[in-house]
Formats: structure tokens, sequence, C-alpha cells
């Protein structure tokens, strides 16, 4: 068994802790599928998590490095989905085209958003085929203003 804070709730999981990349365990096991797979070796980013308020790829993260921190995924940014300043402008701007990669996005956006950042020059380094990086930075700006 191994025990891990997952948005603010503890949760005991069953696995091989060197084994199962977190990316996994939080899909597969604790059923939050917000966390998307992508690429698998952590140049994506469509696997972005928050582990102790600093983003994390976690299809190569072991179970074990995420005992005895805070893992926030996008589930937990907000109650009700969309109630985050995030969420908010994510919404107000229209960020995502195809989607698929913006909980990773959003989850990098957070990491920069926590730490007082207001957008201006800030490195995305997730990959998004449909290039919404632009509008990614103005919805860190926006938020910054809710």
């Amino acid at each position: 068994m191994v025990t891990l804070t997952i948005n603010g709730v503890v949760q005991e999981v069953n696995v091989p802790s060197n084994e199962i990349p977190m990316l996994w365990v939080l899909r597969d096991i604790v059923g939050l599928t917000g966390t998307k797979y992508g690429c698998g070796i952590e140049v994506c980013g469509a696997c972005t998590i928050l582990v102790d308020g600093s983003p994390r790829k976690s299809c190569q993260m072991s179970v074990n490095e995420g005992v005895g921190r805070s893992i926030t995924t996008v589930e937990g940014l907000s109650p009700d989905g969309v109630s985050h300043p995030l969420q908010k402008a994510w919404v107000q701007l229209q960020v995502p085209q195809c989607g698929y990669c913006q909980s990773g996005m959003l989850m990098s956006a957070c990491a920069h958003y926590n730490s007082g950042s207001n957008g201006d020059g800030i490195e995305i380094d997730n990959l998004c085929v449909c290039g919404t990086y632009q509008r990614v930075k103005q919805a860190i700006q926006l938020a910054a203003t809710l």
C-alpha cells in the first residue's frame, strides 16, 4: 500500500511503488482521468500535474516520488471545475482548440499563476499541435486580474 495526498484527499493505493508511473495510478487506480497520456517520455506535457505546487510530468514519475507530497490534478483546481481564475480565463478567451493537452497546459499555467506571475515572459514547455500558446499566456494575464 502506498499513501498519497491527491487534491487534498488521502488515498491509499495498492500498487507496486516503482513499477507504475503516477499517470496510470491517477487515471486507472484513482479514477482522475483529466491527466492525459501524450508521449510517455516527459516531452509533451499532457500529463502535467502539480507536486507541492511545482509542475511535474506524471508519465515518468514513480509513485514513490508522490509519497508525503501534495499532488494536484486538473480536477483539484476547483470543486466545480470552472471557478478557478485560470479556468474562468480559459473559457473567456476560448484557449483550447482540440483540448487534449489543455489539462496539462492548465496545470503548467497554474504553477506560474500560483507564483504570482502575470504571464509576462513565461515559457510554456508543453507541446500543443494547435498552437494555443499565445492564448495560454493571455489567460494567465487575465486570471491575475480576476
